[in-house]
Parts: C-alpha cells; sequence; structure tokens
C-alpha cells in the first residue's frame, strides 16, 4: 500500500488550522466572508510554512460548493465537497492552476497565462484562482508581460504569489508590488512544532520521545512540513519508539552529550582536552559547520539562563549541563564568545581547512580571560572597598562639579592639578608661598558664582562644561581669563566656547565680561590664549582615555597599580 508523508496527509484544510500565522489565517477568511477578495496576493516568508497551503485554502474558500459548513464560521471552506477535496490534493481543476515558476519563468509563460485568465470560470459562482510559487524566480519580462493584467484583471479571477525571496521580486519588478497585497508568514516555533508532531504521532500510533520531539523541533528550523518529513524519515529508520539517540542517528546531527562536554571544557578552562575532542568530531564524519551551528546555540541557551529566561528546545542533558554551568559564566563573558563564533562561523563553512578554524575558536574560547569587576580585583587586594586604591597607590581626587575648592587660609598655593591625578610630593614641597586668600565676601561675584555658570553651560554643551571643569577663572576688571590645567583639547574647546561662556555669565551676574584662555602654570601671561595645536586622531583619543580615568577612580587606581594599558 503506498504511504501517503505526513506532511501532505496533515495539511491543512481552513484558515484556522494554520498554525502561527493567525494574521494572515484573520486577513483572507474576513476578505472571503466579507466578498472584499483583492485580484492578487503576494504570500512571502520562510520554507514550510503554509504560503502553499494558505493559497489553496483560499482557492477552496472561493469555490467551496458549502462555505462555512464544515467549521461554521465565515469565510472557511468546508474541506468536505468534490471542489475542496480537489483542490486540496492537487488534482486537476479547471478553476484552480497551481504553476511552477522556477520552471515556467519566461516571458512566453507569462504571455500564455495572461491569455488563459481572459477565459472564465466553470460556473457563474465560481473564481479562477492562479498560484503561481517560487515568483521570484519570473524575469524581469514575464512580470512586465503581467502588469496589465494585474493592474486590470477580468472579473472573479485571483492571482496568488508565493516566494521565500520578496526583495528579488522588488529588484526586478517593483512596479506590481504596489498591486498586490502582502501577507509575511512567520516562521513557527519549536514548542509550536513539538506540539503538532505530538499529536501526529499519536493519530498515527507512533512512540516518541520528549527528547526526540525537541530535537525534531530544533532541527525544523521553524518549517512545519520540514518537521513531519523529518518524522517520516526517523520512523522509516529503525523500528520500536522514536528516540533521541535514533533521531542524531538517523539526521546525522552531533550528539547533545558532546555539547555538554565541550561546555564543561570551557568552564573549566581544560584547553588540552580541545584538539582530541575535535579528532573525534572529524573521525566521526560530523559536519563542523553544523557542528558551529549547535555551538552558538548552546552559548545563547547559557546567555539566557544567566538573564533569567528559560532555553526552549533543549533535551534533558543539554539543559541539566546548561543550568549547572550557567553560575560560572557572565554576560560579558557569554557575548564575547557569541561574537568570536560569528566571526569564525563564515570561514568554518567555506574554508577547506575548517578543522583548523574549529580548533582555534575552541582554544579560543577556552583561554578567554573572564571578565571581572575592577571593585572586585581591588577587594581582592586588600582595599576594602570598590572605590579604594591599590596598594601603594593614593587614592584617587573624583573628579569636581563645579568650580574647585578654594586653597585653605595660610597654605601656599598649589597649580590645578587634573582630574584623577596625583600631584607629586616634590613639586608642592618646592612650590612659592602665596598670600593667603581672600574671604569669601569679597570674591567678585562671578567667581563666587562660578558653579551656576559652569552648569549654564553645561546645559548646552556637556564637553564644554567638561573643559570649564579643568579652568581656575581670575576676574581683573571687564576681563574674565581662564588658566586651563588641561589639555590642548581642552583648551580650543574653550576658545571655541567664549561666546557661550560669555553669555552664561551675563545670564547668572548680569556682568558683562570678554573670557580670555590661556594655559596655566608658569610662563602663561595675560596676552591670550596661545595658538592652539592641530588636533589629530592619537591626541583625540589620549584625551578620552584620560577622561574616562578621571571618571572612574577605580579604573584610574587599578590602571597604576598594574601598570595597564587603556584600550578602546
Amino acid at each position: 500500500m503506498t504511504h501517503t508523508a505526513l506532511a501532505r496527509k496533515y495539511r491543512p484544510k481552513r484558515f484556522a488550522d494554520l498554525l502561527a500565522q493567525e494574521h494572515v489565517a484573520a486577513g483572507l477568511a474576513g476578505a472571503v466572508a466579507r466578498n472584499r477578495v483583492a485580484h492578487a496576493y503576494l504570500l512571502t516568508g520562510p520554507r514550510g510554512v503554509g504560503k502553499t497551503t494558505a493559497a489553496r485554502i483560499l482557492a477552496m474558500a472561493l469555490n467551496c460548493e458549502r462555505p462555512g459548513a464544515g467549521s461554521g464560521v465565515g469565510g472557511e471552506p468546508c474541506g468536505e465537497c468534490e471542489s475542496c477535496r480537489r483542490i486540496w490534493s492537487g488534482a486537476a481543476n479547471l478553476d484552480v492552476v497551481e504553476i511552477d515558476a522556477a520552471s515556467n519563468r519566461g516571458v512566453d509563460d507569462a504571455r500564455e497565462l495572461r491569455e488563459r485568465a481572459m477565459y472564465a470560470a466553470s460556473g457563474p459562482e465560481r473564481s479562477k484562482v492562479y498560484i503561481i510559487d517560487e515568483a521570484h524566480m519570473l524575469t524581469r519580462e514575464a512580470w512586465n508581460a503581467l502588469l496589465k493584467i494585474l493592474e486590470e484583471p477580468p472579473p472573479r479571477v485571483v492571482f496568488v504569489f508565493a516566494t521565500t525571496e520578496p526583495h528579488k521580486i522588488a529588484n526586478t519588478a517593483a512596479p506590481v508590488l504596489s498591486r498586490m497585497q502582502r501577507f509575511d508568514f512567520r516562521r513557527i516555533g519549536p514548542g509550536t512544532i513539538a506540539g503538532r508532531v505530538r499529536e501526529v504521532a499519536r493519530q498515527e500510533s507512533i512512540q516518541i520521545e520528549e527528547d526526540a520531539l525537541a530535537l525534531i523541533a530544533r532541527v525544523a528550523l521553524g518549517g512545519m512540513r520540514d518537521a513531519l518529513s523529518l518524522v517520516d524519515q526517523v520512523v522509516a529508520f529503525g523500528d520500536g519508539p522514536v528516540t533521541a539517540a535514533r533521531v542524531r542517528e538517523a539526521l546525522g546531527l552531533i550528539g547533545d552529550e558532546l555539547y555538554a562536554e565541550l561546555l564543561d571544557l570551557v568552564a573549566e578552562r581544560r584547553s588540552a582536552e580541545v584538539l582530541p575532542l575535535v579528532e573525534r568530531l572529524v573521525e566521526a564524519g560530523a559536519d563542523l559547520a553544523e557542528f558551529a551551528g549547535g555551538l552558538g546555540e548552546v552559548l545563547r541557551a547559557v546567555l539566557q539562563q544567566i538573564l533569567g529566561g528559560e532555553p526552549e528546545g533543549l533535551t534533558d542533558v543539554l539543559r541539566s549541563c546548561v543550568v549547572r554551568r550557567a553560575p560560572g559564566f557572565s554576560a560579558g563573558d557569554l557575548l564575547r564568545m557569541l561574537k568570536l563564533l560569528a566571526e569564525t562561523e563564515e570561514s568554518i563553512r567555506r574554508s577547506p581547512h575548517a578543522r583548523l578554524h574549529v580548533e582555534t575558536l575552541l582554544l579560543q574560547l577556552t583561554l578567554l580571560d573572564r571578565t571581572v569587576e575592577l571593585s572586585e580585583v581591588l577587594r581582592a587586594l586588600g582595599t576594602g572597598s570598590a572605590g579604594g586604591s591599590a596598594p601603594g597607590v593614593p587614592a584617587p581626587t573624583p573628579p569636581p562639579r563645579g568650580l574647585p575648592s578654594p586653597p585653605a587660609p595660610h597654605r601656599p598655593a598649589e597649580p590645578p592639578v587634573a582630574a584623577g591625578a596625583v600631584p607629586p610630593a616634590s613639586a608642592a614641597a618646592a612650590a612659592p608661598a602665596a598670600p593667603p586668600a581672600p574671604p569669601a565676601a569679597s570674591e567678585p561675584e562671578v567667581v563666587r558664582r562660578w558653579g551656576e555658570i559652569v552648569e549654564v553651560v553645561g546645559q548646552q554643551s556637556r564637553l564644554l562644561r567638561e573643559a570649564l571643569v579643568q579652568a581656575t577663572p581670575l576676574v581683573d576688571g571687564e576681563t574674565l581669563a581662564l588658566d586651563v590645567s588641561g589639555s590642548e583639547v581642552d583648551l580650543q574647546g574653550l576658545e571655541n566656547g567664549r561666546k557661550a561662556i560669555e553669555t552664561a555669565v551675563r545670564s547668572v551676574t548680569g556682568a558683562s565680561v570678554r573670557v580670555v584662555v590661556r594655559p596655566a602654570g608658569p610662563g602663561a601671561g595675560a596676552a591670550g590664549a596661545p595658538e592652539p595645536r592641530r588636533l589629530n586622531r592619537d591626541l583625540e583619543r589620549e584625551e578620552r582615555l584620560r577622561r574616562y580615568r578621571a571618571k572612574d577612580p577605580a579604573l584610574d587606581a587599578a590602571a597604576d597599580a598594574f601598570d595597564l594599558e587603556l584600550l578602546e
């Protein structure tokens, strides 16, 4: 007796049976029920998700002898009348024509289709439906031949184009897209596929384990047709219940036990065992590109577990390993590993030396430094707090938010120090004595309210505000001199922002001043700012890294303690 493939035997007969395509089912059934069927549809999506099936159900609904009799829902075909049975089975039908555009793609085929469409349907209440599969294979000339009939079709004629690659139609014949209604089909989730396969297995009296269902759903990649075809293949492979081991053997899959072993190697950093593991893969004839794809799924499952999610489609062996090993990784570790895999996967698929790329990738994963918080490093060295400094390194000064505090009375004045820097003791000892700072009541209003001025400027420009933090204001009559202890970037930024600073001073104090920018330290005169040096990429990068250190005291202390080189 001839066996009917499960994918054909259990093909949906109603819109409501389309899994994961509720938006398509509601749109097409509603159009039939309300007599608002368009003359042309474009059905797009991955293979095996129901595009051609939906086209046939639409043809059944338009030509059903007892519409709605099977379900009682408007727009649904009965699925039992002679017309529905012939259309559903793909038998010859005068009113429903299926065309494979891969083998009928030329302009002559399109002209013949156009001429056939001019003939009326076989009955006054029937509709002619043309289903064109693999529509992206039609040539530009064929689309041009169909353009007129798509724009002004004969009455009761419906064209349904199905394709997995709609972008090719957009590139080849963009004008036709505006003449069709488009429905995008989704991939079907592993849980939905497993549930449907479980129901089909029950009706077929096939015993299948849950782990086997999870494997089949994962391999199907969102296609229900592929999942049912895989069930046919596995059932034909041997007798007895369908187990996960049987699925792997029938489909040539890599065992989840090996992925669990690999995850243990990476977690425990056992680099010496990587090459023997790859040797076993090669000796078993495994597809290394498939292995890389499976590795990505495992790493993603670990990341999902770390982030509080629940990985789907895993066998019990792999799920237990993921749960056990997830606490040993951080999300940053997994992201770096996935990035390495993404960078290597294409080379594994295309290179004749795929084994070398796999070995290199796995060694990188086992040798990859784990991400740690700087606070943990400092705490391990006995500093006692995340904000402390490393042994022998003074605690860094946090960057000021406004005007630096004035020096205490009767203490020598010191040149301004950049945020996060530590002034040498010898320089402080050699500094000449300065007269005591005047009391706050006698300070010019601009200096006293300098913090407000900086905040006003910061509302307009964050970079200009950061540069002002490195400056010390000195008022001489109507001149506001800014002695800048920062870099050339700060000097140039303040020079370019003089007008904004003058406006901010006027808005806060009501005084009109002329801003002069000059470098702090010996030899700085009042003649104005020097000619700024031309900036380059290295100087900009150096300044950005200096600011990063200034904003994070822990980072600054760790960099000094371990003589680290900071990279962006």
